[in-house]
This record gives C-alpha cells, structure tokens and sequence, in this order.
C-alpha cells in the first residue's frame, strides 16, 4: 500500500505540474500578445503609407486617366464621349482605396482592442484576420501605381504573419 506521505509528495508534484504550466501558458500568451500588437502597428503603418502614397493624390490619378484616354483616342478612329466618360468613371472609382483603408483602420482598432480586454479571442481575432486579409487582397487589386502595389505586397505579407500567430490562440 502507498503511505500517505507518497500520496502528498505526488500531488504536490502534480500541483507543481499544474502552477508551471499554467505560468509558461500566460508568459506564452504575454509574448504572442506583444507579437501580435507589432504585427498591428505595422499592418497601420502600411495602411498609412498607403494613404500618403503619391499615386493617391488626385493628380496623379487624373494623368494616369489622361494618358489612358490618349492611348484609346489612338488606338480608334471613332471617339464616343460618352463611353469615354463612362471609363474615365468606372477607371476613377478603381483606383480609390478610401473604403479599404477604412476598414484596415477599423479591423486594426477592434483587434488591438480584443488583445487589451484579453480572454478567449482566438476566434474573434482569425475572423478579423481573414477580414484584413480580404481588405489587404483588395487594396492591391485596386493599386494604380507600384508604390501601392509594393505597399499592398508588403501588407499583405504582414496580414499573413499575423493570421499565422492568431493560430497559435485559443
């Protein structure tokens, strides 16, 4: 039979187990915490770029569309102003990226928010993952310059990275 005192020795060692574990799982989740926090100032930071960047501005949009509009004046004999214009539309409301840097904005706020408040946020933050991902994948569709398209590559690179350590939450 095993003596009383072998009993307590065990259960203090399965009890030491238990406390040590537990610590490496909070020192585990405090350094993916960080992790992840880098991860969202850097996805703000590109979104930020990409605010900034000069194929943005109004200008360079209106030359992009002018030189546009000369190569398909020449490559045609016939000019349909109204066809015209209807391109020029459709060519300007590609090319803004308002509503997905937004969004990035919105996403990047709610996640950082998620980690401060702690918990069960493993489902919450792959589903805004999936959701920055989805916006980084239109952000470098739309890119009308290789600036925001470089920009939108390298977000979309970080979106990745941060969907790879959400993986590791429960």
């Amino acid at each position: 039979a095993i003596g009383d005192a072998t009993i307590v020795a065990h259960n203090a060692g399965f009890e030491q187990a238990v406390a040590s574990l537990v610590a490496m799982r909070g020192a585990e989740g405090a350094t993916l915490g960080r992790l992840l926090s880098t991860r969202l100032d850097e996805i703000a930071a590109l979104a930020e770029r990409a605010e900034k960047a000069p194929g943005r501005k109004p200008e360079a949009i209106k030359a992009r569309l002018a030189e546009q509009v000369a190569t398909l004046l020449s490559a045609t004999e016939r000019f349909d102003s109204d066809r015209l214009h209807q391109e020029a539309v459709l060519l300007a409301a590609k090319a803004d990226i308002r509503e997905e840097l937004d969004r990035l904005a919105s996403h990047v706020g709610q996640a950082k928010k998620l980690l401060a408040d702690g918990g069960a946020i493993g489902r919450k933050l792959d589903f805004l993952a999936q959701e920055l991902h989805r916006e980084s994948n239109t952000l470098t569709a739309k890119a009308n310059d290789v600036d925001l398209t470089n920009i939108g590559l390298e977000l979309k690179s970080v979106v990745e990275q941060f969907r790879e350590q959400v993986q590791n939450l429960e």
